[in-house]
């Protein structure tokens, strides 16, 4: 079996800078510097490109770029992290950092960004500094004001030839009327398609994959569909609790951190419309006709739960309200699960469950597909008393893959049914390249491609949905033992429908 990957298949990016705002902050360590190693070892990035990071960090590029080589390398390299554990080249890294200077400023500060300005027009030989790609790694409240100071400073005015775009980290916006105000802000200045709001999930090659499954496979897509599926089921289960971000997860929860983003970039990829073709806009438009037909989530169909002590993977966790930064009365939710219907021809009656938490029993992303069950009357008279379950499981982390659970007769003169499993890895047939999934992402901003990024709409309905969930975030959440699969209300959730949730064991 040969193996596969298309890494070099794409031209490089055109010639540009990148500016990282928060360039002395964890993401920045973390993924982004590792995400452009990556892309250089990929030959993706532009002969002429420059990276600029601006903090309030005093400090010269020389000592930015010392900072950089002590911490990045490390994260490359990591076996099980989230740059992928791949090999690390001196002279990739070297040919990257050599086109790294630093600017020390504060964003309230008007002439950070006028010194910005000359700085950018010093490092790029281009015209009026030519193309730039803005990177906000910056808490969510600066977001608008950096944008604005951005468009006072001339940096978003768009010289002839050349680009100026913005990528936003999440959250955006913390309910539906904060996402409105903060889209009417950023568009008062940029236009729509300067704004690329950013889901790591949509980097993972895994999820890109949802949609040539689909549609690329004509024995699974006439299925697809009401006549023949009973239930969906998506989870992203993590094992960490909130690892010392107790103040960022208070102000948040697992509601807003993951549900009208993460969940709902699967939820639409699973339940769209066949687009008329892969272009940016005609795959948006169908996720976004998803969300219009999705009715706004109950209260009554959600579960919000919150971890009590436990163990998970052989390691004591304490209970989330004695986390540090945490109030010790706090009805921060770190877990919720909820139902969502669709109205529509295609899913008209075919509930979706949604689950996420932390400090659970298992690390697990999957879509799981549940079949209808064939009818039992050719049995009668057998030792068959009740159909197999039939799914269709789309496995996106930790082992990705895919894999189609159905009944089989167990060899012998008696007529008995057996499940049996058919799975796909992709390590097994794929050369899988170490990557952070934000290699993808930050190359489709430099070359203008938006169709892994958020428009308004969609980030406004999202909040839409689980806006009666937040209005009732004032209740007491249900608490469920850290190292388990949630709380026991979550069961009933799906119990009182005649369903149950596929286990986190053993799967």
């Amino acid at each position: 079996m040969t193996e596969k990957t298309g890494r070099t298949s794409a031209p490089p990016a055109p010639a540009c800078t990148l500016v990282i705002f928060g360039a002395t902050g964890d993401l920045t360590h973390r993924l982004l510097m590792p995400a452009l190693y990556n892309l250089a070892r990929w030959t993706l990035l532009p002969e002429d490109f420059h990276v600029v990071g601006v903090s309030r960090s005093e400090m010269s590029s020389e000592a930015y770029r010392a900072d950089l080589a002590e911490t990045v390398r490390g994260f490359i390299t990591a076996k099980g992290g989230e740059a992928g554990g791949g090999e690390f080249d001196p002279a990739i890294w070297d040919g990257l950092v050599s086109r790294v200077t630093y600017l020390s400023g504060d964003l309230a500060d008007a002439g950070t960004f006028a010194r910005l300005k000359a700085h950018i027009a010093e490092v790029s030989a281009a015209p009026e500094g030519g193309s730039v790609l803005f990177y906000l790694a910056v808490a969510a409240a600066l977001f608008g004001p950096t944008v604005k100071r951005l468009g006072e400073a001339g940096l978003t005015a768009e010289p002839e030839g050349a680009f100026r775009r913005v990528i936003i980290e999440k959250p955006f916006g913390h309910d539906l009327q904060s996402a409105e105000a903060l889209d009417r802000e950023i568009l008062s200045v940029l236009s729509e398609g300067q704004i690329f709001r950013i889901d790591h999930f949509l980097g993972k090659e895994t999820v890109q994959n949802i949609l040539t499954f689909r549609f690329g496979n004509g024995m699974f897509e006439p299925l697809w569909n009401r006549d023949h599926i009973d239930h969906v089921q998506i989870t992203v289960a993590e094992t960490v609790g909130v690892e010392g971000r107790g103040r960022f997860y208070e102000a948040t929860g697992a509601l807003r951190d993951m549900v009208p983003n993460h969940l709902f970039q699967l939820f639409t990829l699973v339940a769209m419309e066949p687009p008329i073709s892969f272009a940016s806009e005609a795959v948006r438009d169908k996720k976004q006709e998803v969300l219009l037909a999705t009715r706004s989530a109950s209260p009554e169909a959600a579960v919000r739960g919150q971890y009590a002590a436990g163990r998970v993977e052989g390691r004591d966790v304490t209970e989330y309200r004695r986390e540090p930064d945490v109030a010790r009365d706090s009805r921060t939710e770190t877990f919720v699960a909820l139902t969502l219907g669709i109205d529509n021809w295609r899913w008209a009656g075919v509930p979706f469950y949604l689950r996420t938490g932390k400090a659970m029993t298992r690390r697990d992303t999957e879509i799981a597909i549940r079949f209808k069950q064939a009818p039992l009357t050719l049995f009668r008279g057998t030792d068959v008393e009740e159909a197999v379950e039939n799914w269709l499981v789309l496995q996106l982390q930790p082992d990705e893959g895919i894999s189609l659970q159905f009944g089989a007769k167990v060899p012998g003169p008696a007529v008995r049914l057996h499940t049996v499993e058919m799975r796909f890895c992709y390590r097994d047939f794929f050369k899988i390249e170490a990557s952070t999934g934000y290699e993808t992402l930050i190359y489709d901003a430099m070359i203008g491609d938006p169709t892994l990024f958020q428009r308004a709409d969609t980030i406004e309905e999202g909040w839409r949905i689980v806006q009666p969930i937040i209005d009732a975030a004032d209740r007491e959440p249900a608490l469920y033992e850290a190292g388990s699969a949630g709380p026991r209300e979550a069961e009933d959730l799906l119990a009182r429908d005649g369903r149950a949730w596929r286990p986190l064991e053993g799967h």
